[in-house]
């Protein structure tokens, strides 16, 4: 206001007043926490949102690139399976990862849809629901939408963890980094991973180490490190299945999870994963 002449440089009232920017958010997930997440959304008939939880968690793409993902985007190598895309908010290219786990979970999944998802259309679709006998209308399955993502997602959260958790599924994108520098990986790897300004020298980054699928797996391999120092100091039990389960899979989506008795009398289901218990 001072320098509008609307007062003297030492009286304007515009100084009192701090323009501080909003807290950034800091919630994320465990492993564990989204072992569950996945599991009560497949039971549950959500399996385009159990499976989008899952490849959101390994690749860490932001839920906008994961909803968008397409047939044409997979790729793999001698490391495994990852999508190649660009990211919908910057442009840059980037490598989703996956693991066996969310390799197997995506196959199969594909394999339980009854038609064949063409090239260029989003693989994850809501869930498919029939009539009744009390009546009520059928729902195909169609893309996820951002809204009915976000009402899905929080539908299964609050059933997991009850009404009053509000971590979102944008969490896991800072999970994962949460898990990576746990275990020792670096500004720049974790800035390749994710696609986007993390370290410092963005510019030289960019022309001297791009984007590279190797250096985005030295960042799943930190998180692997990092998950379970997490787990030592939290205490908490995997729920994955022991090494192997996951590669008796052949595309059929009964074969993803091991009915096992649970405490309450329930049948439930482990999920596998081809990562060791701890």
């Amino acid at each position: 206001m001072a320098v509008m002449g609307y007062c003297e440089l030492n009286r304007d009232p515009s100084l009192a007043t701090a323009n501080t920017a909003p807290a950034p958010r800091s919630a994320v997930w465990t492993d564990h926490e989204v072992k569950l997440l996945v599991q009560r959304a497949w039971r549950r008939g959500y399996r385009g949102l159990a499976v989008c939880i899952a490849v959101a968690w390994d690749s860490q793409l932001s839920p906008v690139d994961v909803r968008t993902l397409t047939p044409a985007q997979r790729r793999r190598d001698v490391g495994g399976g990852y999508f190649a895309l660009e990211r919908a908010k910057t442009g840059q290219s980037a490598a989703g990862t996956l693991t066996r786990w969310s390799e197997a979970l995506l196959d199969a999944y594909l394999a339980s849809l009854g038609f064949e998802v063409l090239d260029n259309a989003a693989i994850f679709r809501t869930r498919h629901i029939e009539p009744t006998e009390k009546g009520g209308r059928r729902y195909r399955p169609v893309p996820y939408s951002k809204d009915k993502l976000g009402k899905d997602f929080r539908a299964i959260r609050d059933e997991v963890f009850g009404a009053e958790e509000s971590r979102q599924l944008a969490d896991m994108r800072r999970s994962g980094t949460v898990e990576a520098f746990a275990g020792g990986a670096s500004a720049g790897s974790v800035s390749s991973k994710m696609a986007n300004t993390l370290a410092a020298s963005t510019r030289l980054q960019k022309t001297y180490n791009p984007v590279h699928v190797a250096t985005v797996r030295q960042v799943d391999e930190a998180r692997e490190v990092g998950r379970a120092r997490i787990r030592e100091q939290t205490g908490t039990e995997s729920v994955t299945a022991p090494v192997g389960s996951v590669s008796r899979l052949s595309g059929k989506s009964s074969q993803v999870f091991e009915k096992t008795g649970g405490s309450d009398g329930a049948r439930t289901r482990d999920l596998r994963r081809d990562r060791p218990a701890l």
